[in-house]
């Protein structure tokens, strides 16, 4: 297929309903996060894995000593469950917005925030990210559709739908 000359990458606008929170806050705010959010070193070309484990093992830590005064964690697990949860769905709906908006850079944050709180939530669970691991190996080279099919009828009906994506 042969490249258009000239064309420009069109944007698509984000709906009102699903503008940023951060569009709220005033600018004085906005400019401080801006700022505290700058990174402190070059970045780095590509990030590693083991990054998960370490923070799982941070964040379980935190579950353990419960320090909420100086723990992110540690105050945000001793909210319960509910809680937890939440905050995972606020930072994802927070990506699709960055997403939609085609912004990489704060995509690439927000990314960060979602597995950040995911693991948090399976601190909570008591599930080790192994495993999500061990389920993700079990499910390499399967098919999705195939897999989805293969999904028995009482699972629909316990989830309460007959939609599959």
């Amino acid at each position: 297929m042969a490249k258009l000359a000239n064309k420009k990458k069109v944007k698509l606008p984000v709906p009102a309903a699903v503008a940023p929170v951060r569009a709220k806050l005033p600018k004085a705010v906005r400019k401080a996060e801006k700022a505290a959010l700058v990174p402190l070193a070059p970045p780095r070309p590509a990030g590693d894995a083991a990054v998960l484990q370490r923070l799982w093992d941070t964040i379980e830590s935190r579950r353990v000593s419960g320090d909420a005064a100086t723990s992110h964690s540690a105050r945000l697990l001793k909210r319960g469950t509910a809680k937890v949860a939440q905050k995972l769905g606020e930072e994802a709906v927070e990506l699709v917005i960055e997403a939609v908006a085609q912004n990489r850079d704060a995509i690439v944050g927000e990314a960060a925030d979602v597995v950040y709180h995911l693991l948090v939530l399976l601190v909570d669970a008591g599930i080790p990210p192994g495993a999500v691991w061990g389920e993700l190996e079990r499910r390499e080279g399967i098919s999705g559709i195939v897999e989805k099919a293969a999904r028995p009828k009482a699972l629909m009906a316990a989830a309460q739908t007959t939609k599959i994506p």
